[in-house]
C-alpha cells in the first residue's frame, strides 16, 4: 500500500474483461489486492477468440480469495450486450455500485491486408472496439448517477503507430482512443474519467513477437502501475499512458500551427509547394476538443483578412 495515496481501492468495486489471464489476470489481483472488489471476466476463449470456459476467470476469483479479496467470476462475452448487462447487474446485486471499468478483453487475427478475411477483419473490431463500447454503455448510466466513474480502455502501439500484419487490430485500438475523446468530455460533469492503457507486455496475445532474454522484463506486471494510476480516484482523464518493461510515457493526438493559404484557383499546388510548412511541428499543441481545430482555422483565416 504507498502511504495514505490515492492508490487505496477499498469500497471500490471493479470490472476487469478479459482477466482469466496475461494482462488482464494482473490487473484484477492488483485492484484486489489494493482493496478493490472485482468482476474477473473472461470468456475463457483461445486467443483467436474461438472456444470458452469460465474456468479460467474462477482461477482468478480463487486465486484473490487466498489472498483475503472479494471477487466473482464472470464468463460474458463482451461482444453479447445482454449478457454484459446481466454481468454488471450482477456487481450491483452483490456490491451496490460499480467504480471501475477496465476494457482489456482482446483477441489477435492477423494477417497481411492482402490476405486477410474481412470476416476476421470484423470479429477483431467487434470484440475490441464494440467490446468496450457493450462493456462502457451498461456502465455508463451507473456512473453517471453515483457521480463517480474510471474506466480505462486498452489501446496499442499498433493503433497508435501501425505494425504490420495488424491493420484489423490497429483500427480497433486507435477507434477506442477516439471513443475515449468524446467520453471523456461527455462523462466530466458527473466525474467519470475516461484514459487509455497502450501495454506492451509478454503475454499469450504477444508472446511470439519477444525474444525469450526480453520475456521477463515485458512480464504484464510491470504495465499494471499504469493502469492504477488511471483507475485511481486522482485519474487524470483523456490521458493515454503507454507501459511496458518499467518505462511509461504518454501518447499525443497533435495539431500543428498550420498555415493559411485561402481558397483561390491554385491553393491545391499551394499546399503542395508549403506541406513542410504546414507539417512543421514547431508550436503543436494538443486540442481539448475537435472544435480547437476549426477555432485555429478560423483565427488564421481572420488574421489573414485583417492584413488584406
Amino acid at each position: 500500500m504507498s502511504n495514505g495515496s490515492n492508490l487505496d481501492f477499498k469500497g471500490r468495486v471493479a470490472i476487469v474483461t478479459g482477466a482469466g489471464g496475461g494482462l488482464g489476470r494482473q490487473h484484477a489481483l492488483a485492484l484486489a489486492a489494493r482493496g478493490a472488489k472485482v468482476v474477473v471476466n473472461d470468456l475463457g476463449g483461445a486467443r483467436d477468440g474461438s472456444g470458452g470456459s469460465v474456468s479460467a476467470a474462477q482461477a482468478v476469483v480463487d486465486e484473490i480469495k487466498a489472498a483475503g479479496g472479494e471477487a466473482i467470476a464472470n464468463g460474458a462475452s463482451v461482444t453479447d450486450f445482454e449478457a454484459v448487462q446481466a454481468m454488471v447487474k450482477e456487481a450491483v446485486d452483490a456490491w451496490g455500485r460499480v467504480d471501475i471499468l477496465v476494457n482489456n478483453a482482446g483477441i489477435l487475427r492477423d494477417k497481411s491486408f492482402a490476405k486477410m478475411d474481412l470476416a476476421d477483419f470484423r470479429l477483431v473490431v467487434d470484440v475490441h472496439l464494440m467490446g468496450a463500447v457493450n462493456c462502457t454503455k451498461a456502465v455508463w448510466a451507473l456512473m453517471n448517477e453515483q457521480k463517480y466513474g474510471r474506466i480505462v480502455m486498452t489501446t496499442s502501439s499498433s493503433g497508435l503507430y501501425g505494425n504490420f500484419g495488424q491493420s484489423n487490430y490497429g483500427a480497433a485500438k486507435l477507434a477506442l482512443v477516439g471513443l475515449m475523446q468524446t467520453l471523456s468530455i461527455e462523462g466530466a460533469k458527473n466525474d467519470i474519467r475516461v484514459n487509455c492503457l497502450a501495454p506492451t507486455a509478454a503475454t499469450r496475445m504477444t508472446e511470439d513477437l519477444f525474444p525469450k532474454e526480453m520475456l521477463e522484463a515485458f512480464r504484464p506486471e510491470a504495465v499494471v502501475p499504469a493502469m492504477l494510476v488511471l483507475a485511481a480516484q486522482d485519474a487524470p482523464n483523456r490521458t493515454i499512458l503507454c507501459a511496458g518493461a518499467g518505462t511509461f510515457e504518454a501518447a499525443h493526438i497533435t495539431l500543428t500551427q498550420g498555415a493559411w493559404l485561402g481558397i483561390e484557383a491554385d491553393t491545391p499546388e499551394q499546399l503542395a509547394a508549403r506541406l513542410s510548412e504546414v507539417t512543421d511541428r514547431e508550436g503543436e499543441a494538443v486540442p481539448q476538443s475537435g472544435a480547437a481545430q476549426g477555432a485555429n482555422e478560423v483565427a488564421k483565416g481572420m488574421a489573414n483578412a485583417k492584413r488584406n
